[in-house]
C-alpha cells in the first residue's frame, strides 16, 4: 500500500516536471516573438506565437490545481491582450505612421515585460502575478 502512494507522488512529480518543461518551451517561444517585436525588422513568424498559444490552451487543463496553472493563464492572457491592443491601434498606422509605431512599441515592451516576469517566477517555482 505504501508503494502505491510513492508511485502516485512520483507520477505527480513527473507530471509537474513535464508541465514545467512545457511552460519553458512556451515561454521561450513567446520570448523569441517578444524580443523580435521590440527589435526593428526582426519579426519572426506569427506562427511561433500561435504554436505557443495552442500549447498553452491544450496543456492548461493539465495544470489545474497547481502553481503552474497561473503561468498558463498568464501566457494566454498576455497573447490575447497584446493581440487586441495591436488590432485596436492598427488604425493609427493609417492616420499617421509614427503614432502607430509608438503604440506598437509600447505594446511590445509590455508583452516582453510580461514574458520575462513569468519566466522569473517560473524559475523560482512560484505562481506568476502574485504580489511578493
Amino acid at each position: 500500500m505504501a508503494d502505491d502512494i510513492v508511485d502516485v507522488q512520483v507520477k505527480d512529480s513527473e507530471q509537474a516536471q513535464q508541465l514545467k518543461t512545457v511552460g519553458w518551451i512556451s515561454y521561450l517561444l513567446h520570448l523569441v516573438v517578444a524580443v523580435a517585436a521590440v527589435v526593428p525588422s526582426a519579426q519572426p513568424s506569427i506562427g511561433l506565437l500561435l504554436i505557443a498559444l495552442v500549447i498553452d490552451l491544450v496543456k492548461k487543463s493539465d495544470a489545474e490545481g497547481t502553481w503552474q496553472a497561473s503561468h498558463f493563464s498568464w501566457r494566454i492572457r498576455s497573447v490575447l491582450w497584446a493581440g487586441v491592443l495591436y488590432l485596436v491601434t492598427l488604425p493609427l498606422f493609417f492616420l499617421l505612421y509614427l503614432p502607430g509605431a509608438i503604440a506598437w512599441l509600447v505594446i511590445s515592451i509590455w508583452f516582453l515585460y510580461r514574458i520575462v516576469r513569468g519566466m522569473v517566477d517560473m524559475n523560482a517555482s512560484r505562481p506568476v502575478g502574485l504580489s511578493r
